[in-house]
C-alpha cells in the first residue's frame, strides 16, 4: 500500500485560501451589481457576454457550457430564463441536429451594453486597483498557466453523461 499524498504546506494552504476568498468576494460583488443593474445572475451575464463576443453572436450550447464551466442541465435552465426574457434564441444547429445553437438578440446586446460599464468599474476597483503593473503581469502569467493545466483534460461536454447506460 502506498503512502497517502502529503497535505498542503502552509504556503500552499495560504495561497489556496486567499485565491478562494478573493474569488468569492469578487464574484459576490459582481453578482450583486449584475442583479441590481440588469436582473442577471453572473452565469447569465457570462452567457450573454460570450455570445456578444462570438462570431455572429451565436454558439453551440455545449461550447457555452464548457466556456462558462457550467453543467449542461444548469446551462439549459439559465438559457431558458434568458430565452423567456427575449435576450437569446435557441434553435437546432444547421450542421448537427443533436446540437442546439444559442444566439444573442438585440435586447440581449442592449442589456450587456447597459451593465458592462458598472461591471468593469466593480472589477477594476476590487481586483486591479490594489495591483501594480508587475503584479498584474505575474498574476496573468500564473493564472494563465494554471487555467491551461486545468483545461488540458477533455471538456466536460465531451465526457459521458452520468446515469445513462451506454452500449457503444
Amino acid at each position: 500500500m502506498s503512502d497517502p499524498a502529503p497535505g498542503l504546506n502552509s504556503e500552499q494552504l495560504g495561497a489556496y485560501f486567499a485565491l478562494m476568498e478573493v474569488s468569492s468576494l469578487l464574484q459576490y460583488a459582481v453578482d450583486e451589481h449584475l442583479r441590481a443593474d440588469g436582473d442577471l445572475s453572473y452565469v447569465q451575464f457570462q452567457i450573454l457576454a460570450r455570445l456578444v463576443d462570438a462570431p455572429e453572436g451565436r454558439l453551440r450550447m455545449t461550447d457555452l457550457a464548457d466556456g462558462v464551466v457550467y453543467s449542461r442541465s444548469g446551462l439549459t435552465y439559465q438559457a431558458g430564463l434568458l430565452d423567456k426574457r427575449g435576450l437569446i434564441t435557441r434553435s437546432p444547429s444547421p450542421d448537427d441536429e443533436r446540437s442546439v445553437m444559442v444566439t444573442v438578440t438585440d435586447a440581449g446586446r442592449g442589456l450587456i451594453a447597459h451593465v458592462l460599464p458598472g461591471h468593469v468599474d466593480r472589477v477594476r476597483q476590487l481586483l486591479f486597483e490594489p495591483m501594480t503593473g508587475e503584479d498584474l503581469t505575474a498574476l496573468s502569467t500564473v493564472l494563465g498557466r494554471v487555467r491551461d493545466h486545468m483545461r488540458a483534460t477533455p471538456p466536460r461536454s465531451a465526457k459521458p453523461r452520468a446515469g445513462r447506460n451506454r452500449t457503444d
